[in-house]
């Protein structure tokens, strides 16, 4: 069945329970970035459609944070069910729209589920304390209480998977949810939208937005009062823009921004595995996810090892569309991606990067890019300080283990990082000196459900995910109970 045939396929928003269109009738256009095709006519919704859509989530929210646990588990639960059952046309419509070949986007409907699958268990487990009272005859509770009415806005690059990973654990605490998903991408959305319908999901818990007005419908949210948590995954530079505006009512924020991580090979580091975690970690959906290695610092005594090995295997990856036999890596989301990666690159070699693989627009056309391994690239090169969000890897000798902790953390951000050794003490230094929210050791991927996902610094706050991820969907109430004397 094609994406466009599936009865998952929806091109209006969903909102109070009800399939609609903006409500100034206007829709733009999703395209397949791998040929330019016109996939669909989207609605794209107003400000008065967000105005609409809080107040249908602040009716549902009085309702369904009444619900138990129990039930919300189980409603969950089946919306897990039907996620597994509708895979694989839920992969043929990701594909289509975002360009990630087609294995790479059943991988993310199966991890997008696995955060539907874990919230629907964690919702029993939300649990409270009773506290020694320090006089007689008096108790002290502390209950844990849905936060209320939450904003989501998600990114083009994981268009099932962001969204599963902020709404299960909202939906799992009592939270009523509006989703703003990516312009490019807004197909996943409303698919997940009309199985969480199927699930018995009440009218209004869950709203998805599809518009291009992305400012005025974060506006809308930041600025309403019965909105009280923004969860949000995209830029730095938008994170603060949301800060600002959510100053105004005082919300609960989850900021999931930008990423610049290293990825340091140490000189008794396993060479062969080392090059299998950077393909995995830089090449993975074209180079365009947060937590892809950005950096390479490589020691200077296996340098040109390392650089032989990985230009190598970058050369064998396989690039085409997504629908493609053993394709590994689709195109570019956009002309202006593209761009931006071929900016970079040009910066660098302006400053004496060499181009060991690569380094141009592909021969397919369109927003492919080559996968690319730049060597030597000096300090001052822009994509060492910038996500490059695109195929290329920047390789940087270094000498001392100091040097390579220096150099990874000399960055704004603190989302990821990756570095290979064998030495336990070194392991269990340089892990606890890199400056980031979490760090994989001998591993080019950290991402999984039980995990908290989340970075320090300038690249934001909050978790997501683990046992961890549902609390930033509570807040806490101290109950102070007298007259127990008896």
């Amino acid at each position: 069945m094609t994406a466009a045939g599936s009865r998952l396929f929806r091109s209006q928003a969903f909102i109070g329970g009800r399939w609609v269109d903006a409500s100034d009738g206007r829709a733009f256009e999703v395209h397949d970035p791998a040929d330019g095709a016109l996939i669909a006519m989207v609605a794209d919704c107003t400000p008065d459609d967000a105005e609409g859509a809080v107040a249908a989530a602040h009716r549902a929210f009085l309702s369904w944070r009444g619900v138990t646990p129990l039930e919300r588990g189980r409603v969950l639960r089946r919306w897990f069910d039907l996620i597994a059952l509708h895979a694989e046309d839920l992969a043929a419509l990701l594909a289509r729209e975002q360009g990630k070949p087609l294995a790479e986007a059943r991988s993310e409907i199966a991890y997008g589920a696995s955060f539907v699958e874990w919230f629907a268990e964690e919702a029993r487990r939300i649990e409270g304390d009773i506290v020694a009272s320090p006089s007689k005859g008096r108790e002290i509770l502390v209950l844990k209480e849905p936060v209320g009415v939450v904003a989501a806005i998600t990114p083009w690059n994981f268009p099932n998977a962001m969204i599963a990973r902020k709404v299960a654990p909202a939906l799992a605490a009592g939270c009523a949810v509006l989703v703003k998903p990516a312009a490019e991408t807004p197909l996943s959305a409303l698919a997940l939208g009309v199985l969480a319908q199927e699930a018995g999901l009440p009218q209004g818990v869950l709203n998805i937005l599809p518009s291009t007005r992305a400012q005025e419908i974060g506006s809308a949210f930041t600025r309403h009062p019965l909105v009280r948590k923004i969860s949000f995954t995209g830029s730095t530079a938008v994170g603060r823009l949301i800060m600002r505006d959510s100053a105004g009512t005082i919300k609960k924020l989850s900021l999931e921004l930008g990423g610049n991580a290293p990825f340091i090979v140490f000189d008794d580091a396993d060479l062969d595995a080392a090059v299998a975690g950077a393909i995995a970690s830089k090449y993975r959906n074209s180079g365009q996810t947060c937590v892809c290695a950005n950096r390479f610092y490589v020691q200077s005594v296996v340098y040109d090892d390392f650089a032989a090995r990985l230009v190598k295997a970058a050369a064998a990856l396989k690039v085409g569309g997504a629908f493609e036999p053993g394709v590994e890596q689709g195109p570019l989301i956009s002309l202006k991606a593209l761009s931006k990666v071929e900016a970079l690159v040009a910066d660098a070699r302006a400053r004496g990067a060499r181009v060991l693989l690569g380094g141009a627009r592909h021969s397919r056309g369109g927003t492919f890019y080559e996968p690319t391994v730049l060597g030597d690239v000096p300090s001052g090169a822009q994509l060492l300080s910038e996500e490059i969000f695109g195929p290329v890897a920047p390789l940087v000798r270094f000498e001392t283990e100091e040097e390579a902790i220096a150099l990874a953390n000399a960055s704004e951000f603190g989302l990821a990082s990756y570095f290979y050794a064998r030495d336990l003490g070194r392991v269990f230094r340089v892990a606890r000196a890199i400056e980031a929210g979490m760090v994989a050791v001998n591993e080019g991927f950290l991402s999984m459900v039980e995990a908290p996902f989340g970075g320090i610094k300038q690249s934001g706050i909050g978790r997501e995910g683990s046992r961890y991820g549902i609390e930033d969907y509570l807040e806490l109430k101290y109950v102070r109970l007298g007259g127990l004397e008896g």
